[in-house]
């Protein structure tokens, strides 16, 4: 078959020779990590599988890492490992594309790897890694070898190849985290029925109450959230004369996520006037309005994949205008309120409930409500939530909705604990399009999101680095700006 014949494309680089081959196999120097390197955590992860093992005693848990996926053509979207996976084990790497956690009846913990290829040799791996583009090393950098993985994380560790052997045993009873690998879940058939579920649920809520270790990587990733918004007000004058400001607003709070830790920990919201009134703006595409407000939510994360979300809405031209700030006072009203009632056993839904009170009562008070306070927020109403659509607050971690698998009795109808780590988010989402509101209050949107970890006697403001009344960003703006 001429070259012109061939029925696709596939590669676009030129074929490898014999000699090629032979000459890419030689003259390597070792290069082992070093000896004392470990992964983050690692000190805290056998407790964390011992738990997880006890829940499910005499049987398999299997817990992937997932698989890449593909963002267009031969191009994949960057891997990050699933939470419970890398709450386990520890590894939040790259590098960790179809690796498997498994731990067996007896408690035991395996880690099942694709490990570093071979400079040449015989067998399927030896050129891998340089002809390998999805895992070779010269193509996406280096993996650990089986003993340096054991060395990372101080579990047994054996080739991903030898998993399939695993798996055909049908024995002990094994339970999957279904819906992560979809390899696995046609390997075991799994359809992510209510066995699997239950692994997932559990894993959830062992993940609720956060140790100091996890609350000091949540710190972090706060304060380098709170330096990234930093950036963000100092790149307003160059923003406003662009014709797509919120991009590079959204492009300089992405460099500081990228330069202090893993990334976001989700895309970030830069949303301008009435694009703040939709709730998860990510198209960023829109011109500045110095006479408008500008709402950004966004998020480290930590490369050990814990992240922030914190939200601030800042006047563009460095002041509220009168409606501006009477709306951003009634949110932050309903922060207050919310924020007052954080507290170990207090029911996680309580802080919800005050913030809209609150809002409800402002609204009311406005005449944008056409009841009493008391009948919107009847649970037979919630006219309110035309007005603040969404709830305010959820736990954080890991993921910027933590724990989501976690069954609403331990979560949303649970209560509070020390060490809990949650957002409290109330806003204020006015549709330019509303006939039920008068003209001036019309596209306007205000979210004040702020992190807090649950402590013995209350509640800490973690995110407190960054200003909350009108005066303090007033006057934090201006300093950044002079």
């Amino acid at each position: 078959m001429t070259t012109d014949q061939r029925p696709n494309t596939g590669s676009h680089d030129l074929p490898v020779t014999p000699a090629l081959d032979a000459f890419m196999g030689t003259g390597w120097t070792a290069t082992p990590l070093p000896a004392d390197r470990r992964a983050a955590g690692h000190h805290l992860t056998p407790g964390r599988r011992a738990r997880l093992a006890a829940a499910f005693p005499g049987e398999r848990l299997i817990v992937p890492a997932g698989q890449l996926k593909v963002r267009s053509n031969d191009c994949d979207y960057r891997f990050r490992p699933h939470s419970g996976y890398a709450w386990l084990t520890g590894l939040t790497g790259e590098d960790q594309v179809g690796h498997v956690l498994v731990l067996e009846a007896d408690g035991e913990a395996v880690l099942y790897l694709r490990p570093r290829s071979p400079r040449g040799g015989p067998g399927p791996y030896g050129t891998e890694f340089y002809r390998d583009r999805r895992y070779g090393e010269f193509w996406v950098g280096r993996r650990p070898d089986l003993a340096e993985a054991e060395q990372l994380t101080g579990i047994r560790t054996a080739h991903l190849d030898d998993l399939a052997k695993l798996l055909a045993d049908g024995r002990p009873r094994t339970r999957l985290l279904a819906g992560v690998d979809p390899q696995l879940d046609a390997a075991l058939g799994r359809p992510d029925g209510p066995e699997d579920a239950a692994l997932a649920t559990t894993l959830s809520e062992l993940r609720l109450v956060k140790d100091q270790w996890e609350v000091q990587q949540l710190q972090l990733s706060v304060d380098h959230t709170a330096t990234g918004f930093e950036d963000v007000v100092r790149a307003l004058p160059t923003a406003l004369r662009h014709g797509r400001g919120e991009r590079w607003l959204e492009g300089t709070f992405n460099l500081r996520a990228r330069a202090e830790g893993n990334g976001t920990g989700y895309d970030t919201i830069v949303a301008s006037g009435a694009h703040a009134c939709v709730l998860h703006w990510i198209r960023n595409d829109g011109p500045l309005d110095p006479t408008q407000l500008l709402l950004l939510d966004a998020g480290v994360e930590t490369d050990t994949l814990y992240t922030a979300d914190i939200t601030r809405t800042l006047p563009l031209g460095g002041t509220f205008s009168p409606v501006q700030r009477d709306v951003y006072q009634l949110v932050l009203a309903a922060q207050d309120a919310a924020i007052a009632t954080l507290k170990p056993g207090a029911s996680f839904r309580d802080f919800h409930r005050a913030g809209m009170r609150v809002i409800a009562e402002g609204l009311a008070e406005w005449g944008v409500l056409r009841v009493s306070a008391e009948e919107a927020l009847h649970e037979d109403s919630g006219l309110y939530r035309r007005y603040t659509l969404c709830s305010s607050g959820h736990m954080l971690g890991l993921d910027v909705h933590d724990c989501a698998k976690a069954r609403a009795e331990t979560y949303l109808d649970g209560v509070l604990e020390e060490g809990m780590v949650l957002t409290v988010e109330p806003g204020l989402y006015l549709q330019p399009d509303d006939e039920t509101l008068p003209l001036e209050l019309r596209g306007i949107g205000v979210r004040i999101e702020d992190d807090l970890v649950i402590t013995a006697d209350g509640a800490r403001l973690m995110s407190g680095a960054l200003p909350r009344t009108v005066p303090a960003i007033e006057d934090w703006m201006g300093g950044l700006l002079a």
